[in-house]
């Protein structure tokens, strides 16, 4: 008896061990300023380009839902490898790289080999959102970089502006997030900007939940046939796009989501009542959001002796 429950509290404690690895001060002792250094960067970043807060942002989203956080997006094409830059989702559409390089470089000069490049990518997304009027969180470090990425699996793993609910909550769920954490991390979408090509189809086609006058506002940026004007940007927040704040839920409630997506989560179904919580309530949201950035955080992130510390986040070393 006395065997098996020694087995059972080292099951536990394996199973544990990767999250359990990940710490707020992870790089307290090896890497002491790490904080300020990345901080600097945003800040400048944000500064020279309001956007790239939203880009930086998302650039964490789409690296954890793609095997975990881990980096992998950050990796470059080359003769014989292929990433996940050019997957449907990320191609003309994920930025933010050379940012990304800019405060790899700047760890490099403090604290060379420390720091991975996919706790600098969560560090650059806490940091976008405080910087534009968001919530603050404590990013659990000590993540460790991928040597593979997957092309396939960035196609299949990020829902498309098309996603329907079910196949939002579906999408999360399978990665351990709630219905809840759906609706507050699609909050993000209270910043940043989305291509005419991800909506052309919502402000022609849906009438029966979209405001007329955000269709006939953004039809004159975006034209009704494709190949026209697919680039052409529309800030995903009509009333705030620079700021995080609740916004993006009221715009839902007033049928002014700018994606299919978004609606979705305003469209009589199950999260209707999480979008008013939030409309009405925003340091709910805020909250929420921390806590929910905080979870995506830990998807199956490498530690210990898996995967690598890249030198160059854009290449394997």
């Amino acid at each position: 008896m006395a065997s098996f429950a020694t087995l059972a509290a080292l099951l536990v404690l394996f199973i544990g061990t990767s999250s359990a690895q990940l710490s707020p001060d992870f790089y307290s002792k090896t890497c002491p300023h790490l904080f300020p250094t990345v901080r600097a960067t945003v800040e400048s970043a944000i500064s020279k380009e309001t956007r790239m807060g939203a880009s930086l942002l998302r650039l964490f989203f789409h690296d954890c839902f793609v095997n975990g956080c881990d980096g992998s997006l950050l990796l470059d094409d080359t003769s014989s490898f292929t990433g996940e830059k050019t997957a449907t989702p990320n191609r003309n559409s994920a930025r933010g790289f050379e940012v990304i390089d800019d405060i790899k470089s700047a760890i490099e000069r403090v604290c060379p080999g420390v720091v991975s490049c996919a706790d600098v990518v969560a560090l650059a997304a806490r940091d976008s959102v405080t910087i534009l009027g968001g919530t603050n969180w404590n990013v659990k470090l000590g993540r460790r970089d991928a040597r593979t990425a997957s092309k396939s699996a960035a196609n299949n793993g990020i829902p498309p502006p098309t996603s329907n609910l079910n196949a939002l909550v579906s999408r999360f769920s399978k990665l351990g997030l709630s219905t809840k954490d759906l609706v507050a991390l699609t909050g993000a979408h209270t910043i940043g900007q989305a291509r005419c090509t991800n909506f052309r189809a919502r402000i022609y086609n849906e009438t029966y939940n979209l405001d007329s006058s955000l269709a006939q506002t953004r039809a004159s940026n975006c034209p009704r046939r494709s190949g026209s004007g697919d680039n052409n940007l529309a800030p995903l927040d009509l009333q705030s796009p620079t700021s995080f704040d609740n916004n993006y839920f009221k715009n839902l409630v007033n049928k002014k989501g700018l994606l299919h997506s978004d609606q979705q989560l305003y469209n009589g179904g199950s999260t209707d009542s999480i979008v008013r919580s939030y409309n009405n309530n925003p340091s709910s949201f805020a909250s929420d959001f921390a806590a929910a950035m905080i979870k995506m955080g830990d998807i199956k992130p490498l530690t210990g002796s898996k995967g690598e510390i890249r030198k160059n986040c854009r290449k394997r070393n």
